[in-house]
């Protein structure tokens, strides 16, 4: 196998060993003085800048950062803090809402219970008043019927007894005593069946 890329790279180390190149005996390890006092101050340079300007802004940048993580977890433990302080307000409102939604259906049973007893004692006494109303009424039409009928059964007592007896018993004064007479003892039941002599 020939590599033709390789051939040029081969020729240059060859001239470097038979030729004059000053580093071709060195061991490769080992650097230049030169290259090594300039890698010296370029690190120096890198290091101070990086001191100087770098790190303090990363220092910065990390301690805004702490802050701002420890300012969020105060400010989070505050809010949560807040939203216990709320969830426990809201609780013991929601707790004093229910109580006194209770108290408040006790008191409207109570008052209900006391309407429908006080309308059930108005009711009552209204019924008492009309039931001794329509027995006054009552007491006074049936008083009213039998003094009229007692009238009517005596002017029909008197008339059948003036046709019987064949004279006017027509006078008020005789009338009322014999009607008197006679409806006390249909009443009292002393009245006796008499035999009427032709």
């Amino acid at each position: 196998m020939h590599f033709t890329g390789l051939a040029p790279l081969v020729s240059l180390v060859a001239e470097g060993e038979a030729g004059g190149d000053p580093v071709a005996g060195r061991t490769p390890i080992l650097p230049l003085w030169g290259e090594l006092i300039f890698g010296i101050i370029a690190f120096g340079l890198l290091y101070y800048v990086v001191a100087k300007k770098v790190v303090p802004n990363l220092e910065k940048a990390y301690a805004a950062r702490a802050a701002a993580i420890e300012g969020g977890m105060a400010q989070a433990e505050e809010a949560q803090a807040a939203a216990e302080a709320a969830k426990a307000q809201y609780e013991a409102q929601l707790k004093d809402a229910r109580t006194e939604a209770s108290q408040i259906r006790e008191d409207a049973r109570a008052q209900g219970t006391a309407i429908v007893t006080e309308m059930r004692g108005q009711a009552q006494a209204e019924a008492t008043r009309i039931t001794e109303a329509a027995h006054r009424q009552i007491e006074a039409e049936r008083s009213q019927a039998a003094a009229s009928l007692r009238l009517e059964v005596g002017r029909l007592s008197t008339d059948l007894a003036s046709k019987i007896v064949g004279e006017s018993l027509h006078d008020e004064t005789r009338q009322r005593g014999i009607v008197d007479r006679f409806l006390a003892e249909l009443e009292s039941g002393t009245l006796k069946a008499q035999k009427v002599e032709s």
